[in-house]
């Protein structure tokens, strides 16, 4: 159960004293009734709030995937910087508040990017002993041999001492391909293709875990709420 104060607020219906102000005035109604006293205890997993001629239902956990566009940071605030949250909420300005990029992926790097609120979630898709797979589309400044393959398919040293964990790529020539990692290190990708001689020019997630980027359903920006609610990381 749940301060009906404290729901209204979680529905991002308005701030603490907002919503209690509405109460007053008898603008909120739970389950058809008006309601209001902000203390009234309700079960905040079946009850239904309306508030001008709005239905809202309670969920938990939210879950979001925005196709992150370049030139914005992947952060939830920043006094200089565009975030990625700047970006979502103001297309999802009725999105609960609370939500959070999972990871990172760096200014210049487009793709699949996964904002939720469910910290559990969260820990399990970043956590190297989850082996969550991370698969890029990869830009270069020249084409890869066979030994850059299999270099980067068994690990290279990136500056921190152990080679980095297997990965897979999908190269069919030219200065292209897909990698697939499932660890996170700062600037990953672009540091295991420097260590094979080659500089990344274009990067973009294009899988994240069971997640993969539909472009023509999510292009560059675009944002699609996960109607489920509950979700695993495999």
């Amino acid at each position: 159960m749940m301060r009906l104060d404290k729901l209204l607020v979680e529905l991002n219906i308005g701030t603490r004293s907002e919503v209690k102000a509405l109460l007053k005035k008898g603008l909120i109604f739970v389950d058809g009734e008006k309601a209001t006293k902000p203390e009234t205890k309700v079960d905040e997993n079946t009850a239904q709030i309306s508030y001008q001629g709005k239905e809202y239902t309670y969920k938990k956990f939210s879950y979001y995937v925005i196709n992150k566009p370049k030139g914005v940071i992947t952060a939830t605030e920043d006094a200089h910087e565009r975030t990625i949250m700047d970006v979502f909420y103001s297309q999802c300005p009725d999105a609960p508040k609370g939500l959070a990029p999972v990871g990172r992926l760096d200014k210049d790097t487009t793709g699949l990017l996964l904002i939720t609120n469910d910290g559990q979630l969260a820990h399990d898709m970043l956590s190297p002993k989850k082996h969550v797979d991370k698969t890029y589309y990869v830009e270069l400044d020249g084409e890869l041999t066979s030994e850059d393959v299999a270099a980067l398919e068994a690990g290279v040293r990136i500056g921190e001492g152990d080679l980095t964990a297997p990965a897979t790529v999908k190269y069919d020539g030219g200065k292209s391909c897909y990698i697939t990692i499932h660890e996170g290190k700062f600037h990953q990708v672009k540091r295991m293709f420097f260590a094979v001689g080659k500089t990344v020019l274009e990067l973009k997630r294009t899988a994240f875990g069971p997640l993969v980027l539909d472009e023509e359903k999510l292009p560059e920006g675009h944002i699609s709420e996960l109607k489920c609610e509950s979700f695993s990381c495999k």
